[in-house]
This record gives C-alpha cells, sequence and structure tokens, in this order.
C-alpha cells in the first residue's frame, strides 16, 4: 500500500494554495479576536459606568488615543513587520525572516518606550484639550498614567503577534490575544470594582487589567518564539543590527502609520462637527459610530490575513498571485460588510433599538445608518487593500487615499457646518468620504507597481 504524501508546510500552502479557502482558514482567528478585543470595550465600559459619571467621561477622553496606539503597533506597524518576514520567507530566506523579526522586537520595544514617555509628559495636557476638568482630569490621568506606563507591552505584544502572522501562523497570535482580552476583563474588573480578592482601585485598577493580561501574552509569545516552537525560532545570540533590516521594516510600518492617525483625526473632525447639533444628533451618530467599530474586525481579520499571502507570493516573485490575493481579500470584505449595511440602512432599527428608545435619537441614528451604512462596503474593501498592500511593500497609494478621505471631511465638512446644514447632510458626508476612501485605494493599488515588473 502507497503510504500518504507528506502535509506540505503551511508556507507552501500560502504560496500556492486555494486563495479563497487559504484567506478564508486565516481570517477566521483574527476576526475572533478582534470581536473579543470588542467585548473587553463594552466590559469596560460597563464597569467603569459602575464607578460613576466623571470615570465613564474620563475614558472618553482617553480612548481615541488608547485605539491609536493600538492600530499602530497591531495594524500599521505590525503590517510591516508581517510584511517583511513573510517576503523573506517567500524567497526561502529563513535566516533573513529570523533576523528581521528581531530587529522587529527591537522597533517595537523601542516605539512603545516612546509612547509611554510622550503620553506620560503630554497626556495630561492633551486630555485638558479636547476638554477635560476638574474630576473628570483627574480621573483621565490617574488611568492613563498607569495604561501608558504599559504602552511599551502593548507594543511588544502585537509586535511578536505580527512576527507569527507574517510566518502563516495566525492560530497561535489570536488565541494569545483572545485569552489576554478575557484576562482583561477579569483583572480590570475585579481591580477597578474590588471585586471578589481584589482590592478596589478604581481607574488605575481597570488600567492595570490590560497591563498585566499584555505582560502574560508577552511572556507566552517570547517563550513560543525563542524555544523553537514556530516556524522560525529566534534567537540573540551573534545579532548585529543592521540598518536595511530596520529600512525593510520601517518602509512599509511607518508610512502605515500615517493611516490610523489619519482615521482617528477623521473621527474627532466630524465629532466636533456633530456636536454643537445637539445632543440627540450626536447620540445618533454615536449608535451609527459604534456599529462600524463592530465590522471593522471583518474588514481587520481578511485584512490581515492576506498580507503573509501577499508577502510571501511576492517573495517568491509570483507578482499575479499576490495582485489576485490583494484583489480577492478587497471583494470578500466588500461582500461582507456591504451586506451588512445595505441591511441596517433598510432596517436601521434592528441595531439601533439596542442602545436608547428616545424616538429623536432613534431617528438620527436611522438617518445616519440609510447615509452611510450603503458606503461600509467600500470602506471595508479599502481597509482591506491597505493591508494587503502591506504585504506588497508599497502602501503609500492606500495613505494617500486615507489623506483624501480625511480632507474631504474637513474640507467640506467645515462648509457645510457654515451653511448650517442639517445632520442628515453630515451624515451624507460620511457615506460619501467611505466610498471615496474605497475607490481611491482601489485605483492606487491597481495603479501601484507591485515587485519587479508590473502585473
Amino acid at each position: 500500500m502507497k503510504p500518504p504524501s507528506p502535509k506540505p508546510p503551511a508556507s507552501a500552502l500560502l504560496v500556492s494554495g486555494p486563495i479563497v479557502p487559504t484567506l478564508l482558514r486565516l481570517a477566521l482567528p483574527n476576526m475572533l479576536s478582534m470581536l473579543v478585543s470588542v467585548l473587553v470595550g463594552i466590559a469596560e465600559t460597563r464597569y467603569v459606568g459602575i464607578l460613576g459619571t466623571a470615570p465613564l467621561a474620563a475614558m472618553a477622553l482617553v480612548f481615541p488615543f488608547v485605539m491609536l496606539v493600538g492600530m499602530m503597533s497591531a495594524g500599521a506597524m505590525g503590517g510591516g513587520v508581517s510584511s517583511a518576514v513573510s517576503r523573506a520567507i517567500g524567497a526561502q530566506d529563513f535566516p533573513r525572516a529570523r533576523t528581521l523579526s528581531l530587529h522587529a522586537l527591537c522597533i517595537g520595544a523601542a516605539a512603545g518606550a516612546l509612547t509611554s514617555v510622550l503620553f506620560l509628559v503630554f497626556g495630561p495636557a492633551l486630555f485638558e484639550l479636547l476638554g477635560g476638568r476638574g474630576e473628570v482630569l483627574v480621573q483621565a490621568g490617574r488611568y492613563a498614567t498607569v495604561l501608558f506606563s504599559g504602552a511599551w507591552l502593548i507594543w511588544l505584544l502585537n509586535t511578536l503577534a505580527s512576527i507569527l502572522r507574517g510566518t502563516g501562523d495566525m492560530r497561535t497570535p489570536s488565541s494569545t490575544l483572545v485569552v489576554a482580552a478575557l484576562l482583561q476583563i477579569v483583572l480590570g474588573g475585579g481591580l477597578g470594582l474590588g471585586l471578589g480578592p481584589f482590592p478596589k482601585w478604581g481607574m488605575p485598577g481597570v488600567a492595570l487589567g490590560q497591563v498585566i493580561s499584555s505582560a502574560l501574552g508577552v511572556a507566552f509569545l517570547l517563550w513560543w518564539l525563542f524555544s523553537g516552537r514556530a516556524r522560525v525560532r529566534l534567537s540573540f545570540a551573534g545579532f548585529t543590527p543592521q540598518r536595511d533590516m530596520f529600512f525593510d521594516i520601517l518602509k512599509v510600518g511607518a508610512l502605515a502609520c500615517l493611516s490610523p492617525i489619519q482615521s482617528v483625526l477623521t473621527v474627532l473632525i466630524f465629532t466636533g462637527l456633530i456636536a454643537p447639533l445637539g445632543v440627540a444628533p450626536l447620540a445618533g451618530y454615536g449608535i451609527g459610530q459604534r456599529l462600524e467599530f463592530m465590522l471593522i474586525p471583518i474588514a481587520f481579520g481578511i485584512g490581515v490575513a492576506s498580507v503573509p499571502m501577499v508577502g510571501m507570493a511576492i517573495g517568491a516573485g509570483d507578482v499575479a498571485r499576490a495582485r489576485k490575493v490583494a484583489w480577492t481579500a478587497g471583494v470578500l470584505s466588500a461582500i461582507n460588510l456591504g451586506s451588512l449595511g445595505l441591511l441596517v440602512a433598510v432596517f436601521p432599527g434592528a441595531w439601533s433599538h439596542f442602545f436608547s428608545s428616545d424616538p429623536v435619537v432613534l431617528d438620527y441614528a436611522a438617518q445616519y445608518l440609510r447615509w452611510a451604512g450603503p458606503a461600509f462596503g467600500f470602506f471595508g474593501m479599502g481597509l482591506t487593500l491597505y493591508f494587503a498592500s502591506q504585504g506588497s511593500g508599497r502602501i503609500l497609494g492606500p495613505v494617500l487615499a486615507a489623506s483624501v478621505r480625511l480632507l474631504l471631511v474637513a474640507g467640506v465638512g467645515a462648509w457645510l457646518s457654515s451653511m448650517q446644514a442639517p445632520p442628515w447632510q453630515l451624515f451624507a458626508l460620511v457615506g460619501a468620504a467611505m466610498a471615496l476612501y474605497g475607490v481611491t485605494t482601489a485605483l492606487f493599488v491597481k495603479l501601484t507597481r507591485w515587485g519587479p515588473k508590473s502585473s
């Protein structure tokens, strides 16, 4: 009897396996970890609300910056790390992949330390600039001091996860992030509210829950990578920093970091445009925006899954496959998010009734979802192509597309505000900006040359 054929290595499947099944297999663990992170946000909002109104308002001041750190370390610089590692593996240069991984750890540690210093020094002034006063400002400072003291751990955790994703291993980092998130819920709630054996430390306790869970995640992933259980075994023996290795990561990761900064600025600008219109329009917008945050894990999961597939194809010299992976991933996100967007546009109450019973607020939420919902598919496609472009090493186009979106919201939004436009026109602007972002990203990807020759 003929013995069964040996199972091909995971990297071979990423380079030559069927695209859609491979993408979905890689995407599902990422989507799960992202959805659990959404649950963390819901849980934290719940038990911070128990602490009082001032702590809840304080968390609202700090949250955009926490989100920015996560987006930069996991999605932007993390994509640069995964891209460099996967391109080296695609070229069968495993020593380079190991060396790149060690350089990635240096970048993650340095960026994390810089983040900690910047927010510890300038955080109070930023929170005050955003309107923090009195007890709210005090609570924001207490929460941020503990959290950003551990920002270097958040950077290291996401960097380690990105190294593993670059090797094609999505299950290990996703499982680690899921466990860390669940620990964060337990520890943050326990230390914040004084549940069970824990002391009640309020907002610092909530922040400490994330710091501790991140530290445990870092310890596990370091052990996994240095013990030889990963597809690339790391060791600092004989390690010498090399400029070209740093450049290979930073040429993608550093430029990609501009995109989450632009995204946060877009949200802050639009919130500033809606806020003067009253509490009800702002609340309606908040309900719709919350749905957007729930949909992002789908685009993120598919997009991050495409990074090693594109990167390994580029490393192997198969530019045509790299482009096919990118467009397939973009279409999958467009279909998934577009379908959900159309559903809430037709039936807005199916979502908004979970958050309010005020008919005025629900009316504004319905207006928002009817105008923005049909554009969710474009947004998902653009975000996924942003990640796929990281795998190719050519990220400038998607970053410029985010700039176009930001300029549209700022320019047209300011004009509409000066004209005292009704809320529905501003909501329509959100949808138009999302659609423009998706179309512009796709156009830049189409026109950008990948690899040594056009494809």
